[in-house]
């Protein structure tokens, strides 16, 4: 798992500028595989790993299915529907991540 966690990292970091205009903190809950937190609120959003933050909406996905929607192999529309993904908190927030990432 150690791989798939830098890779998830680094698309999570690469990702951030996209982000920019989200407004909002949003929690990606991977399970066992902990937490990653992106403080999007600013002009320059942070990540932090295992953020103790309020955020707006929780995603929870399991840290493969996280990277093949960072790599845009998982339409999150279809992983929401399977139960691949699931969102707690603001579906707004959640839509506009899904937006940004395009």
């Amino acid at each position: 798992m150690g791989g798939l966690q830098v890779d998830l990292e680094d698309d999570l970091e690469n990702s951030l500028p996209k982000l920019a205009g989200l407004g909002a903190v949003v929690c990606f809950d991977l399970g066992a595989d902990g937490q990653w937190t992106v403080d999007a609120r600013t002009r320059q959003p942070r990540l932090i790993r295992d953020g103790d933050l309020d955020p707006a909406c929780t995603i929870k996905i399991s840290a493969e299915n996280l990277v093949k929607l960072m790599a845009g192999r998982m339409d999150p529309m279809l992983g929401y529907t399977l139960g691949k993904i699931k969102v707690q908190g603001s579906m707004g927030v959640a839509m506009k991540l899904v937006s940004a990432l395009g």
